[in-house]
């Protein structure tokens, strides 16, 4: 069973005490932390973008616990065993999420991007992403994966894993 978070106050400008919650040292050790070029790239965004790119990116460690994150060709991408399953990245109006399995999800929300088989979903604000529908994409990423680590090796040629 998980320890509870430790509280401790704190004694604000007006003298009101505030309860600060402190992640217990077992949920710290569970995920893996959110790269400092990723925490870098968020904060380099517009006030508007880098609260979807803080969201997207909490979201995203809290339902890949065991996945590497760095940036990779300039965005920020999850990765299982050295496959890229999710990454965010800036256009020139929106943010886009894309899951490099993301048209095998067979999930409404998902739009085909670019190609193989990459589907994304654009936000221009905050409150457009479904926490809901970003828990279950996460979860078919997890489940259904695609081969990108060695297309390269392969010729081009993807090959389904999961």
């Amino acid at each position: 069973m998980a320890k509870a978070a430790k509280k401790s106050t704190k004694v604000g400008a007006r003298g009101a005490t505030k309860k600060l919650e402190r992640p217990s040292p077992r949920t710290q050790r569970s995920r893996t932390k959110i790269h400092k070029d990723i925490l870098a790239y968020n904060a380099a965004q517009s006030a508007g973008d880098r609260r979807i790119c803080d969201a997207l990116a909490d979201a995203i460690d809290r339902h890949l616990p065991n996945a590497e994150n760095k940036i990779w060709h300039a965005h920020p991408v999850w990765f299982l065993d050295g496959n890229p399953i999710v990454g965010y990245h800036k256009l020139k109006d929106c943010v886009r999420l894309l899951f490099w399995s993301g048209r095998s999800f067979d999930e409404q929300g998902l739009a085909p991007q670019g190609g193989f088989q990459t589907a994304g979903a654009r936000y221009t604000s905050q409150d457009q992403i479904s926490a809901k529908d970003l828990k279950q994409w996460l979860e078919k990423s997890i489940a259904i994966q695609w081969d990108y680590k060695n297309i390269v090796k392969r010729k081009g040629r993807l090959e389904r894993l999961k």
